[in-house]
């Protein structure tokens, strides 16, 4: 793997965790949104992900050795959560329905919070990956003086 491929795998883990990142801190700030432009509650969302080649071209992936088919990340959909909504009972809150049930967002904060934890240590993976990296590629410039 050359230096430019390492960090080109690298920085599209890094785009694709701070994408996931990103909605579940969405998901986290509106877990208790009732209402939005679409109608009802907020709907929890997850990133989906894709494995591409790491190839500048189609032909560069058809010729590459088999060890050297490296795989970069994408985020490739951002999908609401089809799960029904929490009901509570507050017949004094604005969006209550006619029997007095409030429809809230089914967003379980504790696994969200895990979640952000795994997209925080992958994150944090690619960093060191890419600082190897760059290590190498300096350790390399030296024995060459």
């Amino acid at each position: 793997m050359d230096f430019s491929s390492a960090l080109r795998v690298s920085s599209s883990g890094l785009t694709a965790q701070r994408t996931r990142m990103n909605t579940i801190s969405s998901n986290i700030a509106n877990i208790n949104t009732t209402r939005t432009d679409e109608g009802g509650p907020y709907r929890r969302k997850d990133v989906v992900f894709e494995a591409i080649p790491d190839g500048k071209t189609f032909g560069d992936v058809l010729t590459a050795l088999p060890e050297r088919n490296l795989n970069r990340v994408q985020v490739t959909d951002i999908i609401p959560d089809r799960k029904a909504p929490i009901l509570k009972y507050e017949p004094n809150h604005p969006d209550a329905d006619e029997k007095g049930y409030v429809a809230y967002p089914n967003i379980n904060l504790m696994a969200e919070m895990t979640n952000m934890i795994q997209a925080t240590r992958a994150y944090e993976a690619n960093i060191s990956a890419m600082q190897s990296s760059k290590d190498m590629a300096m350790s390399a410039l030296e024995i060459g003086r």
